[in-house]
């Protein structure tokens, strides 16, 4: 990456700028934002010459300046926060949404972005609000062809634990004062999308729930290898994301990475580290693939969802004008493919739905899975790093190296996708017993079907087979992660006739949600409420797990 390139990037941006010599110091919440010679309002970044980024307080006093603006949006709170403080929304379209209800009968997407899950990770805050008002100035016209939903900042709480990056970001190329990764529970809410324990989370799923958005997008920073990329990306990496995961990496990914390059003169490619930083062919590798993380975890919704990482090696200017444009591009190409984006979004759903009638439309859902063994092949830009004996490092680089501003294209294997490693039919439903309140709660919270029965097929000619899950070991991780210790069952499948108790609560599959059903309550998924230990009192050795499949079959049909 050379200079000139990142000064191409920056004079691209069409976000006001401003500076200010002023000596950098803690921020300090400020009455009102600022105005630039135009009257467009400044974004703390800006109104500082990008050494600062915003407190809270700027953010809400920011919008509080846009809703006296004379471009119409909706706003309002997704939920609080631990702390207590409100995690504000904003929606722009024409005409103005402010219900679902009024969202659907446009028939446009919906896009979804979110910034600060991790809060010291600024850009995507700053980012977002720069955007709104520029789309709600001379940038309007996407707003006729898609519904934008904003949320700035999500980690309200760990934004405001500011200190300096040398302790909150230590690879991050400023500002000099940022807030924490985790929220104030100790949480990082990029890996409770399952257990759903964060107020943040939770108001998240409701968000989910009530806008049903098409396209979901989470802002990050990258702080891992040193590469020639501004800003890296992937799709929903879990291999059960079989609607939205596969056509965001397909057809969604691959325009926006030639988009960025022509129109905004900045190089995009799959996230991913550096297999070995000494020996660099060894290959390029993505992260994850479990639904902790929320991008894996809205695919299984049955929807597009896309990683946004910018380098946190480049100066934060860069950075911010970076997120912006990949945020408005996205949005852009959303409204080219509209059709397309809502007719996939109808097609998950449907199939979903039939899984619950016509059992011989099912697919098998990968409930655990691993990177694929077979990787692809492509060129990767690294920057080539000199090591140094210097006590003072170059901001945004790690200790005892320099960069060097030379960069190099290797032909390397790419290790970003996953393949199944165990699948599963989803059964026509599940039954839980009805003690299992924790999981009932939090399977409400994922938008599910479940109903509490006073009695299910009582009799002994009752039409339901049930299968049962034996557990023949309980493996249990040897640390904490996260609060927990997560549990691994192994186990065999017995099929028997029998009667559901009174009181047991019943999920049923026939849904738009059987996929993210069948992931969360297979006894063996990697990230489902057993590895959270929703079920742990519940589970030994030998003994049945306590939540059974059932299999829509005639009684006459089973044989033992």
């Amino acid at each position: 990456m050379t200079p000139s390139f990142k000064a191409a990037l920056i004079a691209a941006s069409t976000i006001a700028l401003a500076c200010n010599t002023q000596p950098v110091s803690a921020p300090q919440p400020v009455p009102a934002p600022a105005v630039n010679s135009k009257g467009a309002l400044l974004t703390r970044p800006e109104r500082t010459g990008f050494r600062e980024t915003s407190t809270y307080a700027d953010v809400i006093a920011f919008i509080d300046s846009l809703k006296a603006g004379t471009s119409p949006f909706a706003y309002g709170s997704i939920g609080k926060t631990n702390e207590g403080r409100e995690i504000p929304y904003l929606i722009l379209s024409h005409p103005v949404v402010t219900t679902p209800a009024e969202a659907k009968r446009l028939h446009r997407p919906i896009v979804y972005v979110q910034g600060n899950i991790h809060a010291g990770e600024v850009e995507g805050k700053d980012a977002l609000l720069a955007l709104v008002r520029d789309l709600l100035g001379q940038r309007r016209n996407v707003l006729d062809s898609v519904i934008f939903i904003a949320i700035p900042i999500y980690n309200a709480d760990g934004n405001e634990r500011f200190a300096h990056q040398s302790v909150n970001r230590t690879e991050q190329n400023g500002p000099e004062m940022v807030g924490v990764r985790a929220n104030a529970q100790g949480l990082d809410l990029n890996r409770d999308y399952v257990k759903a324990e964060a107020p943040e989370t939770r108001a998240s799923l409701a968000m989910f729930n009530a806008w049903d958005p098409d396209v979901f997008v989470d802002l990050h920073t990258t702080d891992g290898s040193y590469h020639g990329y501004n800003l890296t990306y992937a799709p929903s990496l879990n291999p059960a994301a079989q609607f939205g995961g596969a056509y965001a990496r397909d057809s969604l990914l691959p325009v926006l990475r030639e988009r960025m390059l022509r129109k905004r003169a900045a190089r995009t490619f799959d996230y991913g580290d550096f297999i070995s930083n000494d020996t660099l062919s060894k290959g390029w590798v993505t992260f994850d693939s479990r639904p902790r993380f929320g991008t894996n975890y809205y695919g299984l919704r049955g929807r597009i969802a896309i990683l946004s990482e910018a380098f946190s090696h480049d100066p934060l200017q860069l950075r911010i004008a970076t997120t912006y444009h990949f945020v408005f591009e996205i949005l852009s190409l959303v409204a080219e493919k509209a059709p397309s984006i809502l007719a996939l979004s109808a097609r998950a759903d449907a199939q979903q739905r039939s899984w619950g009638r016509a059992p011989d439309s099912v697919q098998m859902v990968a409930i655990r899975s691993e990177l694929a063994s077979t990787p692809d092949t492509g060129d990767v830009i690294a920057e080539t790093l000199v090591k140094t004996d210097s006590a003072s490092p170059e901001p945004g680089v790690k200790k005892g190296y320099l960069r060097t501003g030379k960069y190099t294209t290797l032909r390397m294997p790419l290790f970003v996708k996953f393949t199944p490693t165990l699948e599963r039919v989803p059964p026509y439903g599940y039954a839980l017993p009805a003690a299992d309140t924790a999981a009932v709660r939090v399977l409400r919270l994922h938008g599910l079907d479940v109903t509490k029965m006073d009695i299910i097929n009582t009799g002994a000619d009752v039409p339901w087979i049930v299968e049962s899950f034996v557990v023949d070991s309980v493996i249990t991780a040897a640390r904490p992660f996260q609060g927990h210790r997560e549990t691994r069952l192994k186990g065999r499948w017995v099929r028997a006739r029998q009667s559901i108790p009174a009181g047991s609560f019943v999920v049923h599959n026939g849904t738009a949600h059987a996929l993210l059903a069948t992931y969360l309550l297979e006894p063996e998924s990697d990230d489902g409420l057993t590895d959270w230990n929703f079920f742990d009192s519940e589970i030994a050795r030998g003994k049945a797990f306590p939540v059974v499949r059932l299999i829509r079959v005639a009684a006459r049909d089973f044989t033992n």
